[in-house]
C-alpha cells in the first residue's frame, strides 16, 4: 500500500502533469502550429512546472502543520517525479506523429490516465467513480478547449 505522502504528491503531480501539459500543448499548437515550440513547452513544463508544483506541496504540507519533515519531503520529491516523468511521456506522440495527430493522440492518452486515476480515487473513497471520473474530465476538456481557443486569438492577434 502506498503511504499517504507519496500517494499525496503523485495524484497531485500526475494531475497536475496531465491537465498542465496538455493545456500547453493544445495552446502552442493552435497559436503556432509549431512541432519545435510544442516539444520546447514539453521539457520546460516537465523542468520548471514539476520543480513549481513540488515545491508547492511541500510549502503546503509545511503550513498543515501536521506532517514530520519524512512525509513532507516524500510527498515533495513523488510530486516532483510524478509531474516530470508523466509531461516527459508526451513527447513519444509528437516524435512518432505528424503534429495535429500527436496532439489528439495526447490528448486521448492523458485523459484516460486522468480517468484511471480518477477511478481509483473514487474507489478508495468508495465514491461513485462515474461522478468522480466526469468531474475531473470535465475539468480538463475545459482546459483544453479554452487553451486552443487562446492559441488561435494569440496566433490571429499577434500572428
Amino acid at each position: 500500500m502506498m503511504k499517504h505522502s507519496v500517494k499525496t504528491g503523485f495524484s497531485f503531480g500526475l494531475t497536475s502533469g496531465i491537465i498542465t501539459t496538455l493545456g500547453l500543448m493544445v495552446g502552442l499548437h493552435s497559436g503556432t502550429h509549431s512541432k519545435l515550440a510544442v516539444i520546447g513547452g514539453i521539457f520546460i513544463i516537465a523542468i520548471a512546472d514539476a520543480f513549481s508544483d513540488a515545491l508547492g506541496i511541500h510549502i503546503s504540507e509545511e503550513a498543515e502543520n501536521k506532517h514530520v519533515t519524512k512525509e513532507i519531503w516524500q510527498s515533495t520529491i513523488s510530486a516532483f517525479v510524478s509531474k516530470f516523468v508523466f509531461a516527459l511521456t508526451f513527447i513519444i506522440p509528437i516524435l512518432l506523429f505528424e503534429l495535429s495527430t500527436a496532439i489528439v493522440v495526447s490528448v486521448i492518452w492523458g485523459l484516460s490516465v486522468l480517468g484511471i486515476l480518477s477511478f481509483s480515487i473514487a474507489k478508495a473513497q468508495k465514491a461513485k467513480p462515474w461522478k468522480v471520473v466526469v468531474e475531473h474530465l470535465i475539468i480538463a476538456l475545459v482546459v483544453i478547449v479554452v487553451t486552443h481557443y487562446v492559441g488561435d486569438w494569440i496566433s490571429s492577434t499577434f500572428g
